[in-house]
């Protein structure tokens, strides 16, 4: 998973119409497609009508028709959910998924895995001032508002990397990272986790020297008039899903554990970081 808060770009793709039926969107990694798509073909069965994956739906599209609430559910990344609530979006929190493995606690939590060369010279997060950094965009909590809140809480509020470039993307920060383009990177632990399923090879080519978070994970939301009328019964489904053979095989596709309902209050913790960040002003 990862976010993208930068709602620009619409007209990039003809928003969903009525007649779709019901439309979920992931604006996420790579890693949430095939769990998403499985889920619509879930919610579809469960509440007898349409519900429709956006697949390949630009995210900034996304982003935009979500706060519109021209899109009736959103998996977006938790600084945007919490933005898009400020700025008076029609949106409410669905469930958040809490991901298979110990580190995560039974939590719907997620962490962003500080990433370097195997090779490289650098062992832990002090090593790497002066250092070349890679954040995949700004709207994105576990590639870079995580870090400044990390500088911020160190008392670095001056420039601390000597080159950082905006890469686009958790894969592509990864992939420059291997190709000695930059030193290191922030990368979501779910999208790290998800590609060194993929790719075992990978795991002596990198080392994660630091571990920042966690973070509030990125959370389903409903929005506008459809999407919020259908609330309960689409929390319903979700939490139903780890009761059947079909449900497991579902969240295994994710790697998730199960879906749990959650409250703004689990979210503040985004906006306390959002808060110390604004000393890290020279990040960028």
């Amino acid at each position: 998973m990862t976010g993208h808060a930068s709602i620009v770009g619409a007209g990039l793709r003809p928003a969903p119409t009525s007649t779709d039926g019901l439309t979920l969107a992931t604006c996420q990694a790579d890693n949430t497609v095939p769990i998403s798509r499985a889920l619509a073909g879930y919610l579809s069965a469960r509440l007898g009508q349409p519900v429709r994956f956006l697949d390949g739906y630009d995210w900034r599209v996304a982003y935009a028709d979500i706060a519109a609430g021209r899109i009736d559910v959103g998996w977006i990344c938790g600084r945007p959910y919490v933005d898009l609530l400020a700025a008076g979006a029609p949106i409410a929190l669905l469930a958040a998924p809490v991901m298979a493995g110990a580190r995560y606690g039974g939590r719907p939590i997620y962490f962003s895995d500080v990433v370097v060369r195997r090779d490289s010279p650098f062992q832990s997060f002090a090593d790497l001032r002066g250092a070349s950094w890679a954040y995949n965009e700004p709207g994105s909590q576990s590639g870079y508002h995580v870090t400044r809140a990390h500088l911020a809480r160190l008392g670095e509020t001056g420039r601390y990397f000597g080159r950082i470039i905006g890469s686009g993307g958790h894969l592509r920060s990864l992939s420059m990272v291997l190709a000695g383009e930059i030193d290191a990177s922030a990368i979501d632990s779910t999208v790290l986790e998800w590609t060194l399923a993929n790719d075992p090879a990978l795991a002596q080519r990198i080392r994660v020297i630091e571990t920042l978070g966690p973070s509030p994970i990125p959370p389903l939301v409903v929005a506008g008039e459809r999407g919020l009328a259908l609330h309960a019964p689409l929390r319903e489904a979700l939490m139903a899903l780890p009761a059947t053979a079909e449900g497991q095989a579902i969240l295994a596709v994710g790697g998730l554990e199960r879906f749990v309902t959650v409250e703004d209050s689990d979210y503040e913790a985004i906006r306390l970081m959002a808060a110390a960040s604004e000393q890290a002003r020279d990040f960028v």
